[in-house]
């Protein structure tokens, strides 16, 4: 065939296998052949490979990159990502409707219809179409910035590589949900257990797993699904969420078939109600029904909130209940020496999660409960996401239960556990325990902590058992042939963490107090008693009378923060810390000590985003810390001030669209000179 001939072959063959490809993954129907498909197919990626200045990107062997990816780059969504508000029962979505209509003209309110559709429990993702072409296939990370993961996203054929329009809009932004459906995801499980691997948690986790693959085959072999349901676009004559629809799915999208025109909150109503029990028969998991007003117009009027589109919400399905029977009831000690009762349970699918233990709160709730060693129990997800057991179904109750004996020692180290007069929990109060030194080790070496990289659970609990920590400050004499030694631990990774160990001895006296673990004292309280006690020795010997005057401390966290220091082991923590280099106290940067206490930030809340040249992140946030103010990670309308420095992040987007004030270093560093503070050369 001479060039012009293979041109139109190649766009016939192309032509023919998109129309079986939308019939089959959209339109759930089959036009062809699976031998002709693979037939057509193969002459179409034959005539490509020997003619590759032919090749197109909406052409279906394009489907699945070559290579694996290195990495996925973080891009700035042109439309942000917002999330949608939740209602619990029918009340909170008349709270709903309720705000809406004074929003909105009298004459207007009559005129309100929804879109009731239902809520896919998936990964949501953001499309881009120039000239009718995928371009862009962005995750909703944070709903500003997502990653780039179009390479995985090309693999799933219910998402058109070209859109099934003759005349497309220049740009066009689609918005939808990557899911697995339910027998795939128990095939990719089943696959995962034979080989050895763990498995998926949930259909929802496993869709979020493989959309962040490197390797595009990987995510073509597990065939995710995707509903579109939002549309970005000028010029285009669509004037409700129904429109917005049927025009997604001439456009070639797969779209959930189930969305409903309601026209008041009651028809909604009724449409949950149908779903709440109808959604057990569903191919997919879908955690709830989304409403929309319908109007563009409305929509428009409504506008956001700063976090939510005012005319959308999700009402959530009631939480899940389900029996099993429970076959031994154990306690788990955490990291404040807190023993909790758990039931272990014959395993139940529980809200898209293999269930197998469910928490019992305390022993005033074993005794209320009345629960037996081989009873029949009703559990459901407090929460949607902790299982606990609920209530006893005493008239299944057989000969062969046993009474439950509450055991009087730590199920951990053997220690007798003690019970205070103000809590319903009981207590292991050894600090030698391994279950409390592992919290403990988890705790201190978390972000807002100390920030040791590198040391996971299963790093900790191999020190642990090795013997080489049994407290926080045997980290700091660990050296690099005890750790090298470890299972599983190679020499680069050995090297890392203990450079990051090495270099936890300069986070601030606030990030040290919070880091060790005190009962009640979260990072905020750490930064209340580092403001008012600049050294360790201070608070140290600070009396309860003393603290409780303190503006949120109360009389419990009072007493707490005494009987930790109190206890011998918690004071030679202290010492040893000392001794290892930790600074203690308020001496951040090199500040002037001789100057008096200046609140210059008091009551100031900082956002800092992008790349600082004069002084460290860290340094700049304790700074701002010990004269008054307070660095945060989000931007709100309570931020003061955003500090930016180069490249900056999406928080400077944020920042911009709440008019918030802009600083620089060399502004900050300003305000600090125009206050007399002066700060050393680091």
């Amino acid at each position: 065939m001479n060039n012009l001939n293979i041109q139109k072959t190649i766009i016939k063959l192309r032509k023919h296998l998109q129309q079986a490809n939308y019939a089959y993954h959209v339109l759930n129907e089959s036009i062809m052949e699976d031998s002709v498909y693979d037939q057509l197919y193969r002459q179409l990626y034959n005539l490509e490979q020997r003619n590759p200045n032919l090749i197109s990107s909406d052409s279906v062997t394009q489907r699945v990159g070559e290579k694996p990816a290195l990495h996925f780059n973080s891009v700035k969504h042109d439309i942000p990502l917002y999330s949608l508000e939740n209602a619990f029962n029918l009340q909170e979505l008349e709270a709903w409707e309720n705000r809406n209509q004074k929003y909105l003209k009298s004459q207007e309110n009559q005129l309100i219809k929804y879109i009731a559709e239902l809520k896919i429990d998936g990964s949501a993702l953001s499309l881009t179409y120039e000239n009718g072409l995928l371009t862009r296939g962005l995750t909703r990370g944070d709903g500003i910035v997502g990653e780039d993961i179009t390479q995985n996203i090309r693999t799933i054929f219910s998402i058109p590589l070209h859109l099934n329009l003759d005349d497309p809009p220049s740009i066009m932004h689609v918005n939808g949900e990557a899911f697995l459906p339910l027998d795939e995801f128990k095939r990719i499980n089943k696959q995962k257990q034979k080989e050895g691997k763990s498995l998926f948690a949930n259909p929802r986790n496993a869709a979020a797993g493989t959309l962040r693959q490197l390797d595009s085959k990987i995510v073509s072999e597990r065939k995710l699904q995707f509903f579109a349901y939002s549309l970005y676009a000028d010029n285009l004559d669509i004037k409700s969420q129904w429109d917005t629809l049927k025009f997604l799915q001439e456009c070639g999208f797969l779209v959930n078939p189930y969305y409903r025109l309601c026209k008041s909150l009651d028809t909604v109503t009724n449409y949950f109600n149908e779903w709440k029990s109808a959604k057990k028969h569903l191919p997919y998991m879908t955690d709830g029904v989304v409403i929309k007003i319908n109007s563009h117009i409305l929509q428009k009027e409504l506008a956001y909130t700063q976090r939510f589109p005012r005319w959308a919400i999700a009402l959530k399905y009631p939480a899940e209940e389900i029996s099993t029977v429970v076959e031994d009831i154990i306690f788990n000690t955490g990291r404040t020496g807190a023993v909790t009762p758990m039931a272990v349970m014959n395993p139940v699918l529980l809200g898209g999660t293999i269930v197998r233990k469910a928490t019992l709160h305390n022993i005033d709730r074993i005794a209320q409960l009345g629960i037996c060693i081989g009873d029949t129990v009703t559990i459901r997800k407090a929460g949607e996401i902790i299982p606990e057991v609920i209530r006893v179904l005493k008239t299944l109750r057989h000969h062969k239960t046993k009474v439950f004996q509450i055991s009087e020692r730590c199920p951990k180290c053997n220690s007798m556990l003690v019970s205070f007069s103000n809590e319903a929990v009981v207590r292991c109060i050894n600090n030698s325990c391994p279950a409390i030194l592992k919290g403990n080790l988890i705790h201190w070496s978390s972000r807002d902590a100390v920030d040791i990289s590198g040391l996971g659970e299963k790093i900790i609990d191999l020190l642990i058992s090795n013997g080489l920590v049994n407290s926080i400050s045997d980290l700091y004499h660990l050296n690099f042939q005890e750790v090298s030694n470890l299972e599983r631990m190679g020499i680069k990774s050995a090297e890392n963490l203990i450079k990051s160990i090495e270099s936890s001895k300069t986070k601030s006296w606030t990030k040290v107090l919070y880091g060790l673990g005190i009962h009640h004292v979260g990072y905020t309280t750490a930064i209340l008693l580092t403001e008012n006690f600049s050294s360790v020795q201070q608070l140290l010997q600070a009396p309860y009378d003393t603290l409780v005057t303190i503006k949120g401390i109360g009389k419990e966290v009072a007493y707490s923060i005494r009987s930790w220091f109190s206890l011998e082991e918690n004071q030679k923590l202290i010492s040893e810390l000392d001794k290892n280099g930790f600074v203690l106290e308020n001496k951040n940067l090199g500040i002037n000590q001789n100057k008096p206490d200046k609140q210059i930030f008091f009551n100031i809340t900082f956002v800092i985003t992008g790349s600082l040249n004069t002084l460290k992140r860290s340094e700049i946030k304790n700074l701002i810390e010990n004269f008054g103010g307070k660095v945060v990670n989000s931007v709100t309308k309570k931020t003061n001030y955003i500090l930016v420095g180069e490249n900056p992040g999406s928080k400077l987007a944020e920042g911009m669209k709440l008019n918030i004030i802009r600083l620089n270093e060399t502004d900050f560093l300003r305000i600090l000179k125009d206050a007399n503070i002066e700060i050393n050369e680091i």
